[in-house]
């Protein structure tokens, strides 16, 4: 399969490098990746300022920009044909829960799939741990997979692996999103010339870790698999809001 490869933690990210090492045995694998940490770009574009692109000595293709702008630049523009899936990882950190919304690991996967093509985002529940042997395994074998039960187009599968032992993993669980409680506040510094600062503080506890639930596998070791739709409309509040609508007279 032709894969094109991206991520959020940048092009020197080790799980990067990882994931592609493990992918280029079987496929052909292009990697196109932003020059810095992007985590919680979500899916943001870049606008205001031209993408510069840059082709490393390993091959990897290196952009002044955010994850989705890599999917975006590497499917209309560098490679010379489009690729059959695009994959997202592996991210230094899990993405569960609530995280979906700010990740550029899943950004880029769903921007992949706005593009017309199967995606997979995978994460390593670890900020720690640089051993990605298990997890790229993993990604590996489910590309496989994809290959012969392909997903639905307006869906990407949101993929998180335990940082335990290969022999630790229980089995893998479809799951569902789980949900925090409210991050904390905003934290207020001040830098070494005296003026104001401001840092995002620590993201919330978790609120929703129930069974069937990402939070759930992860704390159980099972490798947690979620089907994200691209489709973010609320059909069940559909009919409610036709009713009172009604009420409004233009």
């Amino acid at each position: 399969m032709r894969i094109l490869l991206s991520n959020d933690d940048g092009v020197y990210a080790p799980g990067l490098l990882a994931l592609y090492n493990e992918l280029n045995k079987q496929h052909d694998v292009t990697v196109i990746a932003p020059d810095r940490n992007c985590s919680g770009a979500s899916n943001s574009l870049t606008l205001s300022n031209p993408l510069r692109v840059q082709q490393l000595n390993n091959g990897f293709f290196m952009v002044n920009g955010t994850p989705t702008d890599c999917v975006h630049i590497g499917v209309n523009k560098l490679m010379q044909e489009k690729p059959d899936i695009v994959v997202s990882g592996i991210n230094h950190g899990a993405n569960l829960g609530d995280d979906v919304i700010y990740s550029g690991t899943v950004a880029a996967a769903t921007e992949g799939r706005h593009l017309g093509l199967p995606a997979i985002a995978i994460s390593l529940n670890s900020h720690k741990s640089n051993d990605f042997a298990f997890a790229a395994e993993f990604a590996g074998k489910l590309i496989s997979q994809i290959k012969q039960h392909p997903i639905p187009p307006d869906q990407i599968l949101n993929v998180n692996v335990p940082a335990v032992d290969k022999s630790e993993i229980q089995g893998v669980k479809t799951t569902r999103c789980g949900r925090r409680h409210q991050a904390e506040s905003m934290v207020k510094m001040t830098d070494p010339h005296g003026r104001e600062v401001y840092w995002y503080g620590p993201v919330g506890a978790i609120k929703d870790a129930t069974e069937g639930t990402d939070f759930y596998a992860m704390e159980n070791n099972y490798v947690s698999i979620t089907p994200l739709t691209v489709d973010m409309t609320a059909y069940k509040s559909v009919a409610l809001l036709d009713s009172w609508l009604a009420d409004i007279k233009i």
